[in-house]
C-alpha cells in the first residue's frame, strides 16, 4: 500500500507475521495506536512507566522520616476518618484525613507513638448519600478475626525485616517446566496450609520431581476461601490465613535457592464484591474502579469488572504488578482471565472460530491496552520476568514481543489440549482415537507464540469436573491401586496416565505445566470448604502418603513424571524446532515424531501390539530413553530396553526403525553418539 507521497506503508508487526490477518489492518492499527496514547497520557516526559506505576509508595500506610503517613484515593469522599484498635474505633478529629488534591488523594500524618506494629484499623469514610468502613485499597496487610470472621487492615513494621540471601537469582526459561500449587491444599492435613510448610516440606518435594518454576494460585487477600484465591479484595496484600509477609518472603527466597522461579497468578480479571473488604463501592460509587451498571458486574462470576479506560484504574493495577515484583521478588505473573477482560460478554459459551470474532466491538480494546503496558511494565522492571496468559480465545499476538506488534506475554497457554483429552476420554473409545486429529490438536499453536502445554490444571480437579486419572479408573482407584491387585481399568488409567502426559510434553509448545499432585495420579477432587459440605477441609488437602507408599501405585507414576521431566530437561524439551511426524497410523493407532534428537513413538491401541512396525528416523543406533510400559513405572515391563536398534535403509534417502510397539505403550529413542 503506498501513500500519497509514494512511499509505502508499514505493515503492523501482526501482519507480517500472519497475513491472514491482513483484513483487519485498521482495527490492528487502532489498537497499536490506543496503546501509545495511553502510555503518553500515563507517563510525563522525562519519566518511564515503571517511575509511574509506583502508586503503592504513596498511598497505603508508610513509616518515613519518623512519622506515619497514610493517603487514599477516594474522589467522592466527603470524610475519612482512621479508626481502630488505637482510638476505641472512633471517630476522632486526630485521625480525620485531610483532602490534599482536587483528584481525590486524602491524607493523615501521625507520630510514631500513634500506632503500633500489629495493631488493626480500618477507614470511615463518608459520603454525600451515605457512610461505610472500607478496608484501605492499598493495604499491605488484611487479617481476620477468627472468632468474628470481621476482616481490618493491620499495621505491619516488623522489628527484625526479612533479609533476602538470593538476590540474584534468574528464572530457567528453556524449558519452561511450571508446578502449579496452592499453599494452602498442599499439606496432607485437613486445615490450612501455611507459608512456613509449604517451603519445609512442599518446596524440597518439587524440586525432586524436576520442576522449575512454580505457579502459585491464590498469593492475594480473598475472603471467601472456597474462591480458589480468584475474587481478590486486597490487591497488594498477601494472604494472612497462610502466615506473615515474611515468612511468604522467606518461601520465596528458599524457592529461589533450589532454583526455582516463582510465578504468581495475578487476577486482575475481575474483583470481589463485597463492599468492606473489597473496592467495590469504595468511595460509595460503584464506578470508582469499575464498570458502573450491568457491565460493571460479571454474570457468571458475582464479581466487579474493571474499567480499564480509566488512567486511575490502570495506575492502581500496574502498581500492583511492580509492587509483587519488588516486595517479594516474584519472577513474573500468569495472567487470569484473560478471555473475560478481552471481550465485552466475556468470552461466555462463545465458540471462537474466524479471526473476524477477535475484531469486532465485543473486544474490550481498553482491556488490551492495560495488558500491553502491563508486559512493558514488568519486562522494563525485569527483562528475565515470566508472563503467561491465561486466554482460550486463541486472540493474535497475546504472546508476540510487542516490538514485533504483539501484546508482550512471553507464553499462552495451550488451553484446547486439556479440553480435547477430556473430550476424547467422554466420546471415544480408545480404539477408536483419532490419531490424524489428536495429532492436530496437539500441535495447533501459533508459530509466532509461545505456547504452554498440559494435560490438566487445578481446573479439571474441581469438584464438578474430574481429574483424567478418575475418568479412567473412576471408584476403582479407591480399592485396586495396591500393587499386589489386578484390575483392568487399573491398568488402563496407569497406562494412558503417562502417555497422555509424555506426548504432551513432547508436543508441546514451549512449556509444559503440571497441576500438584496430579504427576502422580491424586485420587479426589478438590472442594474446599463451604456450606455445601459442611465447612470440610477433607478434600483441599493433597495425599502426598499415597506416593510414598511403598505398597501402593501412585508412586510408580510420580516415577514416571520424574524421570519424564529429567529427560525434558536433558534434552531441552519442550523448546527448539516443533515437532516433526515421522508416522501418523489411524487403523492402528500408532503415531511418531521426532524432536530434539528424539524418537517418540505411541501405540495407543488398547489390545493390539505390533512387531516389526516400521518407523522413518536419521540413521544410527538408537537406545530406549524411556518407556511407559517399563515395571518401575506400574507397566507390564514388555520391552528388553538392553536392546540397541539400528536404522535400516528404506527408500532412497531414508532410513526406519523396525520397532516392537506393545499396545498402550508410548517410548522415546535417543540416537547413540560415538
Amino acid at each position: 500500500m503506498a501513500t500519497p507521497g509514494g512511499k509505502r506503508k508499514k505493515l503492523p508487526g501482526l501482519i507480517v507475521s500472519d497475513p491472514l490477518l491482513k483484513p483487519f489492518q485498521a482495527d490492528i492499527t487502532r489498537r497499536e495506536e490506543k496503546i501509545r496514547t495511553m502510555m503518553d497520557r500515563l507517563v510525563p516526559i522525562g519519566k518511564t512507566l515503571s517511575d509511574v506505576a509506583s502508586g503503592h509508595e504513596f498511598f497505603g500506610l508508610h513509616f518515613k522520616e519518623g512519622q506515619w503517613i497514610f493517603r487514599e484515593w477516594a474522589p467522592n469522599a466527603t470524610e475519612i476518618f482512621l479508626v481502630g484498635d488505637f482510638n476505641q474505633w472512633r471517630e476522632n478529629e486526630a485521625y480525620r484525613l485531610k483532602r490534599i488534591d482536587d483528584n481525590g488523594a486524602w491524607e493523615i500524618r501521625l507520630p510514631e507513638n500513634a500506632l503500633r506494629h500489629e495493631g488493626v484499623y480500618r477507614l470511615k469514610m463518608k459520603w454525600p448519600w451515605g457512610e461505610g468502613d472500607r478496608i484501605p485499597a492499598y493495604a499491605r496487610r488484611v487479617v481476620q478475626d477468627w472468632q468474628t470472621g470481621i476482616f481490618n487492615a493491620q499495621i505491619w513494621r516488623p522489628a527484625n525485616p526479612f533479609v533476602w540471601k538470593h538476590t540474584d537469582f534468574l528464572p530457567e526459561k528453556t524449558p519452561l517446566l511450571i508446578y502449579e500449587t496452592h499453599v494452602g491444599m498442599a499439606q496432607e492435613e485437613a486445615k490450612v496450609g501455611s507459608y512456613n510448610e509449604f517451603r519445609e516440606n512442599i518446596l524440597p518435594r518439587i524440586k525432586d520431581a524436576g520442576y522449575n518454576t512454580l505457579q502459585v494460585m491464590a498469593l492475594p487477600e480473598h475472603p471467601y476461601y472456597g474462591s480458589f484465591g480468584y475474587q481478590i479484595s486486597s490487591f497488594f496484600a498477601p494472604s494472612s490465613r497462610f502466615g506473615t509477609p515474611e515468612e511468604l518472603k522467606e518461601l520465596i527466597d528458599a524457592a529461589h535457592g533450589m532454583g526455582l522461579a516463582v510465578v504468581m497468578d495475578i487476577i486482575h480479571s475481575h474483583a470481589v464484591s463485597n463492599d468492606v473488604e473489597g473496592l467495590s463501592c469504595f468511595d460509595g460509587t460503584p464506578y470508582q474502579y469499575f464498570h458502573e451498571g450491568p457491565r460493571g458486574i460479571h454474570p457468571a462470576w458475582g464479581s466487579r469488572c474493571f474499567n480499564y479506560s480509566k488512567p486511575q484504574v490502570l495506575h492502581f493495577l500496574l502498581s500492583n504488578c511492580r509492587y509483587w515484583l519488588d516486595e517479594f521478588h516474584v519472577d513474573g505473573f500468569r495472567f487470569d482471565g484473560v478471555t473475560s477482560m478481552l471481550y465485552a460478554d466475556h468470552g461466555l459459551e462463545k465458540a471462537f472460530t474466524t479471526y473476524q470474532d477477535y475484531y469486532t466491538e465485543n473486544t474490550d480494546e481498553d482491556a488490551l491496552t492495560y495488558l500491553a503496558l502491563a508486559n512493558s511494565l514488568i519486562h522494563e522492571l525485569n527483562p528475565h520476568a515470566i508472563t503467561i496468559a491465561e486466554d482460550v480465545s486463541g486472540m493474535p499476538g497475546l504472546a508476540m514481543d510487542q516490538t514485533s506488534g504483539g501484546y508482550g506475554f512471553d507464553y499462552r497457554f495451550a488451553m484446547g489440549v486439556p479440553d480435547y483429552w477430556i473430550k476424547l476420554l467422554k466420546e471415544r473409545r480408545d480404539e477408536d482415537w483419532p490419531m490424524g486429529y489428536l495429532w492436530h490438536e496437539l500441535t495447533n499453536k501459533r508459530q509466532d507464540e509461545k505456547t504452554i502445554s498440559y494435560c490438566e490444571s487445578h481446573d479439571q480437579a474441581l469438584v464438578g469436573d474430574q481429574t483424567l486419572i478418575f475418568r479412567m479408573m473412576e471408584d476403582d482407584m479407591f480399592w485396586y491401586m495396591a500393587k499386589e491387585h489386578e484390575n483392568h481399568r487399573v491398568d488402563r488409567g496407569m497406562a494412558l496416565h503417562k502417555i497422555i502426559r509424555l506426548i504432551t510434553l513432547g508436543t508441546a509448545g514451549d512449556g509444559y505445566l503440571n497441576f500438584m499432585g496430579n504427576e502422580f495420579g491424586h485420587p479426589e477432587w478438590i472442594d474446599f470448604p463451604r456450606q455445601g459440605n459442611n465447612w470440610s477441609y477433607h478434600y483441599a488437602r493433597r495425599q502426598w502418603s499415597l506416593a510414598d507408599d511403598p505398597n501402593l501405585r501412585y508412586g510408580l507414576l510420580g516415577r514416571f513424571d520424574k524421570d519424564m521431566i529429567a529427560m525434558a530437561k536433558a534434552h531441552a524439551l519442550p523448546s527448539g524446532p516443533k515437532p516433526t511426524i515421522l508416522r501418523e497410523d489411524n487403523v492402528n493407532r500408532t503415531l511418531a515424531f521426532f524432536r530434539q534428537g528424539l524418537v517418540f513413538v505411541f501405540n495407543f491401541h488398547p489390545t493390539q501390539s505390533y512387531t516389526d512396525c516400521a518407523i522413518p528416523a536419521p540413521a544410527g543406533t538408537y537406545k530406549v530413553l524411556l518407556d511407559t510400559d517399563a515395571r518401575e513405572y506400574g507397566g507390564y515391563g514388555r520391552q528388553d530396553l538392553s536392546i540397541r536398534h539400528f536404522t535400516q535403509p528404506g527408500n532412497p534417502g531414508e532410513n526406519f526403525l523396525s520397532l516392537y510397539l506393545p499396545s498402550r505403550t508410548g517410548m522415546v529413542f535417543m540416537k547413540e553418539t560415538k
